[in-house]
């Protein structure tokens, strides 16, 4: 599968910049998701890569092959992309089986691809299977009802299954009545003999010819595989259309109508469709939205194992984070059309690049508290915190805030600088939904209405702490009083809500004590994680740990 990259790539309408200059590397075999809030862009992305969108500027590069770039005039259609899309509503016909939608696309390919000798192999199919005279037996057996019934569609099915067959090659090894012989072992030695007598004759019409079969029945000439424009043959459609089935196992339902199934087993063929043929890359957009609870939670494990069992690269949009934190390999988070952080899960849930990232990531949401401070002689940074609490925040690792801060702006002077330049060039406009640093929430017992409120004079000794509700911890030696102002038991841990003065934090506490609102207990903010923000451009420090 290949690597997709994409450069500098912008879609607007009008003023409106609906994806602002975002440039992405998405490797071979990877699974990425694209997050973030309702009309962020994360769709737009998505379609612009699969060709359903026509980006404003920029390039899209799909392996070794330049799919679109603005400057060069090149924009290649969607369906000579070798993409598959799976959308929100899985858009199955009605009027078709499960077998008939899977094959839909299938029957309308006419392309160049390699010359397969379909008798052998179906030939060689065969002869796999009857290379165990006792196992087909067996496998047909087990398709007896309690009355001792044979229900044949079921044996085809089994055998597809267990053979990686087609329905053609299944009802051929059925009819040959293996499982009949009164001496299993010796019918099938006898049949095995006569296919491999045929694949033999086969192979040997082709080496007169100075051609010869690779391991996929492909005609090779001169060391290469010969190819034609053609269309995919029954076999070819019916095999393809049994390994997708089996991938996602709906191999049962193939006669059924989309009204007869669950919203799972329509999503398994939703999936299985887009599977058929053989994408480079396989798109899904929000695919679960539809499901319950419940039946999203299987999903989301069927689609772990079908990236890995595929090999392809998935590229999924969700705003739903804890799909996005299960499933991806690297998340992609986007908000106002702007990409916010591109790393792997783990890292962008602790290490998030901003307090947009660090609120939108994690649930129960982040803990964020307004210091006030400066750094002292010994790299810490001394803080008022929660109504006049006296806190020290100890980095990680070494930290000279000027230097940080020289460089905060200087990356601020150059996203100016290229704004200048760009709106030089002949048809700019400027952006109409302008990017803002993020308004994080500070939980409060007497909320506020921040849209009365002046705005406050930010300076550079203006800070916010991140703290993670599992960084919270009721402990007899902590140095916080607090009083229980809410708590949600859910069994293995409680969400509380602690008071502090004026000030709300969210806790997560594992166990299953029962606490009572009201309770007064002592807390204490524990680990390496907690998180120190510039305020003035809401970007992270550093991480470190927080000492009262």
């Amino acid at each position: 599968m290949p690597e997709i990259i994409l450069e500098n790539i912008t879609k607007r309408w009008g003023k409106f910049f609906g994806v602002d200059n975002v440039s992405l590397n998405i490797p071979n075999n990877s699974f990425i998701t694209l997050l973030g809030p309702s009309g962020c862009g994360k769709t737009t992305i998505l379609r612009m890569i699969a060709g359903l969108e026509t980006p404003t500027e920029g390039k899209i590069t799909i392996g070794d092959k330049v799919v679109f770039d603005s400057n060069a005039g090149i924009n290649v259609p969607a369906n000579k992309r070798r993409v598959g899309f799976l959308f929100q509503n899985y858009a199955l016909w009605p009027n078709m089986t499960v077998y008939e939608n899977i094959a839909f696309g299938l029957k309308n390919i006419n392309e160049k691809m390699p010359v397969v000798d379909i008798e052998a192999k179906q030939t060689a199919d065969m002869i796999r299977a009857l290379q165990n005279g006792n196992k087909v037996k067996e496998i047909v057996e087990e398709c007896r009802d309690k009355n001792g019934k044979l229900d044949e569609n079921k044996a085809y099915v089994k055998l597809i299954d267990n053979y990686s067959l087609s329905i053609f090659t299944a009802k051929e090894l059925y009819g040959l009545n293996i499982q009949g012989a009164q001496d299993v072992a010796a019918a099938a030695k006898s049949k095995l003999s006569e296919y491999e007598a045929k694949l033999s004759s086969i192979k040997e019409k082709y080496s007169k010819d100075s051609k010869e079969l690779n391991d996929k029945f492909e005609v090779v000439k001169n060391g290469v595989v010969v190819e034609e424009v053609r269309k995919l043959s029954k076999e070819e459609i019916d095999s393809r259309v049994r390994a997708c089935s089996r991938i996602v196992k709906i191999g049962m339902f193939m006669d059924r109508y989309p009204a007869e199934l669950s919203g799972g087993q329509q999503q398994r063929v939703a999936i299985a469709r887009t599977l058929a043929p053989e994408p480079q890359v396989l798109f899904m957009d929000e695919p679960l939205s539809n499901l319950d609870a419940k039946l999203r939670l299987e999903m989301r494990y069927e689609l772990q194992r079908l990236h890995v069992e595929t090999g392809s690269t998935f590229v999924y949009v969700t705003h739903d984070q804890m799909e996005a934190m299960t499933l991806a390999t690297r998340i992609c988070l986007i908000n106002n059309g702007v990409l916010q952080q591109y790393a792997a899960p783990l890292e962008v849930y602790n290490r998030p690049s901003n307090l947009f990232v660090a609120d939108f990531v994690g649930n129960p949401s982040m803990n964020f508290v307004d210091g006030k401070g400066s750094q002292q002689a010994d790299g810490s940074v001394s803080l008022d915190i929660l109504g006049g609490i006296k806190a020290r925040f100890v980095p990680n690792e070494s930290l000279n805030l000027d230097e940080w801060r020289a460089q905060r702006d200087k990356e601020a002077e150059d996203k100016l600088e290229l704004e200048r330049q760009r709106l030089m060039k002949k048809g700019a406009v400027e952006k109409s939904n302008k990017d803002e640093v993020f308004k994080y929430h500070i939980q409060k017992v007497e909320e506020e209405d921040d849209s009365i409120m002046d705005e406050p004079v930010i300076t550079d000794e203006d800070f916010v702490i991140g703290i993670r509700p599992e960084a919270i911890d009721i402990d007899p030696n902590g140095k916080l009083d607090t009083t229980v102002y809410g708590a949600m038991p859910t069994g293995m841990e409680s969400t509380l809500k602690l008071r502090i003065g004026e000030y709300l934090l969210t806790g997560v506490i594992f166990g299953g004590v029962i606490y009572k609102i009201g309770q007064e207990e002592k807390i204490s903010i524990n680990g390496n994680d907690i998180l120190l923000f510039d305020r003035r451009s809401g970007k992270l420090i550093c991480a470190g740990k927080l000492e009262m």
